[in-house]
């Protein structure tokens, strides 16, 4: 590639980040043009009720889809347990993780973006094995991973606390065909044990598999909630996380990052760029393996870097 063709993938990247933010800019309208007619003034005049919907209304439409047919070609590999040192390893190369299987925990559902990849992982006889949407490369993966000796997803707990999305999530799990297997729960993460506030429990150290996909950046008080989220997974668990962090790799991207970050929570639902979640991941408890990294495709002006990979307790 020539140096001018270099630069000019330079200059866009570096652009994208505003643009993204430019597309967000723009469902605004809609969103309060929605609200009117719904006659919903009280959220309206409350300015954290109307980013929700604001920002459910670019993430449900715009950038969420998007999003999901981009990063899917990461989150399939990474759920089937062929990842290494963040990068997608090639069919012919042996992976040392296992897919996705048992209790699985997904955190933050949301409405539902990444449902129809579970039922490729589900255990026989709980529900769909196959999914339409995932693709059939996906499912043939699935399958073959499963003859292997996978025990595969006897549950999934959608972690969700905003009702608002719980109607598309229920829609997506119903499209999946695994109403008997994924439950939605409706509360926070330090609440996922209390019986009192929702109509079913997660009990500490009964969980398989975590999943995180492009979520821990919104949580609040990450610190304490990935430190409650550790106590959940068995002893030999495994994080499946494609997250993304703060940029570490020079000084100037470092800065331009944090420029980014002034304006980036208020257009894109409090979501924050500049979170070490990897460091904090790796704090929050022991852990027996650490296998994650950046995408090596990932170039160095990428304002919003990646990490994929997998933790095992």
């Amino acid at each position: 590639m020539s140096l001018l063709a270099r630069t000019a993938d330079a200059i866009a990247g570096l652009l994208s980040p505003w643009l993204f933010l430019g597309v967000s800019a723009s469902c605004l309208p809609r969103t309060v043009l929605n609200l009117l007619r719904e006659r919903r003034f009280a959220v309206l005049l409350s300015p954290r009720a109307l980013r929700d919907a604001w920002f459910g209304e670019f993430w449900g439409r715009i950038a969420g889809p998007n999003i999901r047919l981009n990063a899917a070609e990461r989150v399939v590999p990474l759920l089937e347990g062929r990842t290494a040192a963040g990068r997608v390893l090639l069919e012919d190369e042996v992976s040392a993780c296992p897919p996705v299987a048992g209790v699985v925990l997904e955190v933050g559902a949301g409405s539902g973006l990444w449902v129809d990849v579970f039922p490729s992982f589900v255990a026989e006889g709980f529900g769909a094995v196959s999914s339409p949407e995932a693709g059939t490369d996906v499912r043939r993966r699935g399958a073959q991973r499963s003859s292997s000796g996978s025990k595969g997803i006897t549950r999934v707990y959608g972690v969700e606390p905003n009702r608002d999305q719980h109607p598309s999530l229920r829609k997506a799990i119903a499209r999946a065909g695994l109403e008997d297997v994924y439950r939605i729960v409706p509360v926070g993460i330090e609440e996922l044990d209390d019986s009192s506030k929702w109509d079913g429990r997660v009990e500490k150290g009964s969980v398989d598999c975590i999943v995180s996909i492009l979520c821990l950046c919104s949580i609040p008080d990450p610190e304490k909630n990935i430190r409650e989220l550790y106590r959940y997974l068995k002893k030999g668990g495994r994080w499946y996380v494609y997250e993304h962090v703060r940029c570490e790799y020079s000084w100037y991207m470092r800065l331009y990052q944090r420029l980014l970050n002034v304006f980036w929570p208020h257009f894109i639902g409090g979501c924050l760029l500049c979170r070490q979640t990897e460091k904090t991941l790796r704090e929050a408890g022991p852990w027996e393996k650490i296998d994650v990294g950046q995408p090596p495709i990932e170039p160095w002006y990428q304002a919003v870097p990646h990490i994929l990979g997998v933790f095992t307790k």
